[in-house]
């Protein structure tokens, strides 16, 4: 079978029909190949992000990666969004009108702003972040909703206060194992008894980045303890997204449904 060229900067129309008559032929089912065919697009997917340096990227460039008119960042967004709906609705937390929600490192606040169209009351939202300018920021957008400054590991609530414990991708930002724990065990400590803490982050690590560690299943069992724990892969690894989405929305399905090009776990928790 003709090998599909990982090393080129931009994907031709050749090479999408070969993505897509791999997957239907089932070659990814066979386990040596599988492997092979993993790390070359794993080499792929970190080639753009990296040829310069992570950290010398201009922020005009990310904030035109991350931006709504991006049509591979619009995809990423709606399709984490189906994915997060239909496990709350999974596991009976479809009506969030009297539930009480906290974001762990909630930044500027944009997830919590979305969980107010999914039908929760601002002043039931509550939102911490370790950085002042992102909490000044979210309080500016949403006055209404909950915001505070502070660490994660000692958080300001009681126990049992919340329907619903949140963190999306600060997990892999944290390197200490320890520090991984404590927060863990305080979002467990403030979380009610029936209530569940919905977990999103990276499974994977980019090899140029060492401040991003993936966070594998075993961790998450490791963090979480004596919990029931359902994890889903999700998310089409985004460069690929960027590159696929403005012609071909229907590849960037096809392809999101081979787990080994899913970036991240999208997890309920349960006490």
């Amino acid at each position: 079978m003709k090998q599909i060229p990982f090393h080129k900067a931009h994907i031709t129309d050749e090479e999408i029909n070969l993505v897509v008559d791999t997957i239907k032929s089932g070659w990814l089912t066979m386990g040596p190949k599988t492997i092979e065919f993993e790390e070359k697009f794993r080499d792929y997917i970190y080639k753009d992000e990296n040829k310069k340096g992570y950290e010398k990227r201009r922020v005009e460039q990310k904030d035109k990666i991350y931006s709504y008119s991006n049509k591979g960042n619009l995809f990423i967004i709606h399709q984490r969004e189906k994915a997060l709906l239909e496990v709350l609705n999974k596991f009976n937390f479809s009506d969030l009108s009297d539930k009480k929600i906290l974001d762990v490192g909630c930044g500027t606040g944009g997830t919590l702003r979305r969980f107010i169209d999914y039908g929760a009351k601002p002043e039931n939202l509550y939102g911490i972040d370790l950085l002042g300018d992102r909490i000044e920021v979210a309080k500016e957008l949403h006055p209404k909703i909950n915001f505070v400054c502070g660490n994660a590991e000692k958080l300001p609530y009681p126990d049992e206060f919340f329907d619903i414990v949140m963190q999306f991708t600060v997990f892999t930002s944290i390197l200490d194992i320890q520090l991984k724990k404590k927060i863990a065990s305080e979002m467990l400590r403030v979380l009610k008894k029936d209530g569940i803490v919905v977990w999103y982050d990276f499974h994977m690590n980019n090899p140029k980045n060492p401040d991003v560690k993936g966070i594998k299943k075993n961790e998450i069992y490791q963090l979480f303890p004596n919990c029931e724990i359902f994890l889903k892969r999700i998310t089409l690894a985004p460069p690929i997204s960027r590159k696929i989405a403005p012609f071909s929305i229907t590849l960037c399905q096809i392809l999101e449904k081979i787990p080994i090009l899913c970036t991240h776990y999208l997890g309920i928790i349960q006490k």
